[in-house]
């Protein structure tokens, strides 16, 4: 078994040919204390397609067990069991981006990030305060100059890449997970869950290159927020880009959530 999952086989559904597959999400890669980061979870179904793609969370993704990959060529779906925990689809998505400021700005901004003061989920693989240098991605998104847009200093760390010094692909999902919820963030104690993201992944970055993470809201539908976020190289280039829909929790269920089917 790799660090990824193990084959399991091919099988056949409706004549499309099905890859089964294993994988587990380790505990080093939360969100919530008890269930998967929603961004990394994201990637690891999305590495068994190719192109854009939307992935849906239907329930929190367990930690430290055996999920089940049922895929085709268009599509992937995660289970618990029998309890189905996201799937993903290919589509075809770009997004605009807004101006995107310097290394140097970001890491201004991130001087300035609301979860130094108050977060909910202290120690999120992605944004959590509480994570150690070289343990957590430590993103921590800070208002800029431009209204509105979040933006955030981000240095890939060596265990974040593949044998060639390379982030791997889940990564750079996780990456564009967590800024776009503080620039959709609710007032107060409420929490917001990732419940669906969409992105492209154009190219890679190395361990060391000094990127800059940036966020922005884009609209509020009833529980749902959606932001756009995207990761732009230390040659100024976009490396990847997403839209993704947050889902207001009640106080009672947030700490035991990581993502959930979005409908109001």
């Amino acid at each position: 078994m790799s660090a990824h999952g193990r084959w399991l086989g091919i099988a056949s559904e409706k004549g499309m040919p099905v890859i089964t597959a294993t994988i587990v999400i380790p505990r080093r890669f939360n969100g919530p204390p008890r269930s998967g980061n929603g961004g990394y979870v994201c990637g690891r179904i999305a590495q068994y397609l190719s192109g854009p793609m939307r992935v849906r969370l239907r329930m929190p993704p367990p930690l430290e067990q055996e999920l089940r990959v049922e895929a085709s060529d268009d599509e992937a779906r995660l289970f618990d069991g029998d309890r189905l925990v996201a799937e993903a689809q290919c589509v075809d998505f770009r997004i605009d981006l807004p101006a995107v400021p310097t290394f140097a700005q970001a890491q201004v901004a991130s001087k300035a990030y609301v979860g130094f003061t108050r977060h909910l989920l202290p120690t999120c693989f992605v944004c959590g305060p509480q994570r150690a240098e070289g343990d957590g991605m430590r993103i921590f998104p800070g208002p800029t100059s431009s209204d509105a847009v979040l933006a955030a200093p981000w240095i890939p760390h060596e265990s974040l890449a593949d044998s060639s010094g390379r982030v791997m692909p889940e990564f750079l999902w996780a990456a564009l997970d967590c800024a776009g919820a503080f620039a959709v963030m609710p007032p107060g104690d409420e929490m917001i869950l990732l419940g669906e993201l969409c992105a492209r992944l154009d190219s890679d970055v190395g361990v060391g290159e000094r990127c800059v993470i940036v966020a922005w809201p884009l609209a509020i539908e009833g529980r749902k927020r959606l932001a756009g976020t995207a990761i732009i190289s230390a040659s100024g280039a976009p490396v990847a880009q997403a839209r993704a829909t947050w889902i207001e929790i009640p106080a009672a269920r947030g700490k035991d959530s990581s993502g959930i089917d979005g409908t109001p």
